[in-house]
């Protein structure tokens, strides 16, 4: 533990005020705060409390936890409310347990939550499930800090019987519960949180986010690399600073790799709300709603605290957790190390003929197709004519209509196939072993070679992001469960930046992040068509298109 002095402009975020003067630390802790003159220096630097990520899967930045740590301390991010979920339904408790594990190896303050949607659904395919006697195990440990998204909502409102259970465990041993009910409003929104729910990051529009707060819900304004809420729900931090939080839900490294929540405070900031609106949101109220014991800079706080040039662009030129400096600059102290690599990956390599789809499987006079949205999460549901050739369904790619199939990785099976609009691919194909929630293989494709190359360079590798164009085959590994690398971050941040700018230049898709949209294709509990390895499924309904 660190024993060290340093002089600036404290901003005191509790009394809302600015004084210039220094921090004392002993033994990783805030001795004492001195005033050293009533009116602030300005052209010193702002000492301010670290930033807190209130809902992130670290899977999804497709680094392990360690890795993940030593890109967010240079934005000033000393901690997260990170959800293990997709690597527990890639590995169960084992898979847990490593992330845990793994964030232990570096001076950076991970809160774990106990996943409690393992598997997501009963219409897909997972590696692993957890039961409400793994919730509750899970639970009992100091290292985890509360229960993770209760997806399930419709579980919640028929009081399912394994639900509650889960949710009872969260109150037994006094842990916050997470919601996500994206679109729920009015008394089902009110009767869910009742149950025991207190925040949710799936709101997509201000109504609805009023509506949750109405009845006590924390709101956390999400800005990932694919769902973007920010400018939808900024407006309510002027009048809700107490309950709202920033997130980020999924970011991809190389969008970690340019900024974090500092970059959501400076937005916020710019749109001339309250800096102490906008700190309170990035500090304190998730280090007091999970009670995660993140220094706050008051004395006898742990000195988790940051260094920033101002208060408008929040460029931050140290990180300090628990005393010790850990970034400096833009650059990151924290040493990479390698870590073990688990994974449950057990299928076969697929022929052409496995991904054609007959004319004789189509049901209807339309084929229904899956609407991808830039930025949102949500799908829309299309009824379009199809084209065909000798009596298959093909892609239409002068109408953006792209054939999308979903490969079980856990054993061999039939490929689920249907299609997609606005993925703009011109030629080949794109695949993904991380395809929330149960990680099986997704990919899209202009023709059938495309897709087969795409998905049988991710069984290869036992995982992993791929794409096919006439100049390219291309593949980032992703050998821990199938989602994440055990390299070095910043290698695998450029290796991706690398293969996205394939997928936009020679494959020419449109979307501002392809691969992160393309794992969300599969994510069933999102409204409104998604495709899981066992079907096309309709979220509105919760049962599989006819």
């Amino acid at each position: 533990m660190s024993n060290l002095s340093i002089q600036g402009n404290i901003v005191d975020i509790f009394n809302k005020e600015i004084y210039y003067g220094e921090v004392i630390v002993e033994n990783g802790k805030i001795k004492h705060l001195k005033k050293t003159s009533n009116s602030k220096l300005t052209t010193a630097n702002y000492i301010l409390p670290g930033f807190t990520d209130a809902h992130v899967h670290i899977e999804s930045s497709m680094l392990v936890p360690s890795e993940f740590a030593r890109l967010a301390v240079v934005h000033g991010t000393v901690s997260t409310i990170s959800d293990p979920h997709e690597i527990a339904n890639v590995c169960g408790m084992e898979g847990v347990q490593f992330m845990i594990d793994n964030g232990k190896t570096v001076p950076f303050k991970f809160n774990f939550g106990a996943p409690s949607c393992v598997p997501a659904t009963i219409f897909e395919t997972a590696g692993a499930a957890l039961d409400s006697k793994d919730v509750d195990e899970l639970l009992k440990q100091d290292d985890i800090r509360y229960l993770s998204e209760m997806m399930n909502f419709p579980g919640v409102l028929f009081k399912d019987e394994e639900v509650m259970k889960k949710i009872a465990s969260a109150k037994k041993y006094n842990k916050p519960v997470d919601g996500h009910a994206p679109g729920l409003r009015g008394e089902q929104a009110k009767q869910y949180i009742d149950a025991g729910i207190s925040t949710d990051h799936e709101c997509f529009t201000k109504e609805e986010a009023l509506d949750k707060l109405k009845y006590g819900m924390k709101i956390l304004i999400r800005e990932g690399s694919a769902a973007k809420n920010f400018e939808a729900l900024i407006d309510l931090l002027n009048d809700y600073p107490k309950e709202i939080m920033f997130c980020s839900d999924d970011k991809h490294p190389d969008s970690l790799m340019e900024g974090h929540i500092n970059q959501l405070c400076a937005r916020a900031v710019a749109k001339g709300i309250d800096v102490f609106k906008v700190l309170q949101a990035a500090c304190i109220n998730p280090t007091v709603h999970y009670k995660t014991g993140v220094g706050l800079l008051r004395e006898n706080d742990n000195a988790d605290f940051i260094v920033a040039e101002d208060l408008i662009n929040f460029k931050i030129l140290k990180t300090y957790i628990n005393g010790e400096l850990v970034a400096e600059n833009g650059d990151s102290l924290i040493k990479t190390s390698t870590s073990e690599i688990i994974n449950y990956f057990d299928c076969k390599g697929k022929a052409i003929e496995d991904f054609k789809f007959s004319i004789a499987d189509l049901s209807t006079q339309t084929l229904p197709v899956i609407e991808a949205l830039d930025g949102q999460l949500i799908t829309n549901k299309l009824n379009l004519s199809p084209k065909i050739i000798n009596d298959e369904i093909v892609s239409d790619v002068e109408k953006d209509v792209l054939k999308m199939v979903v490969v079980n990785r856990y054993k061999n099976a039939v490929i689920a196939k249907s299609f997609v609009k606005n993925f703009g691919l011109k030629q080949g194909a794109i695949a993904s072993s991380v395809a929330h929630d149960s990680h099986n293989i997704i990919a899209v494709g202009v023709d059938d070679e495309s897709l087969c190359k795409a998905v049988n360079l991710i069984i290869k590798e036992k995982g992993g992001v791929s794409a096919i164009s006439k100049a390219n085959d291309k593949i980032l590994a992703l050998p821990v469960a199938g989602l994440m690398s055990n390299k070095d971050g910043y290698e695998i941040a450029k290796e991706y930046t690398a293969i996205d700018k394939v997928v936009k230049e020679e494959l020419n898709s449109t979307l501002a992040s392809p691969f992160m949209t393309l794992s969300f294709m599969a994510l069933l509990v999102i409204p409104h068509l998604k495709l899981s390895d066992l079907g096309l499924f309709d979220g509105d309904s919760f049962q599989f298109v006819k």
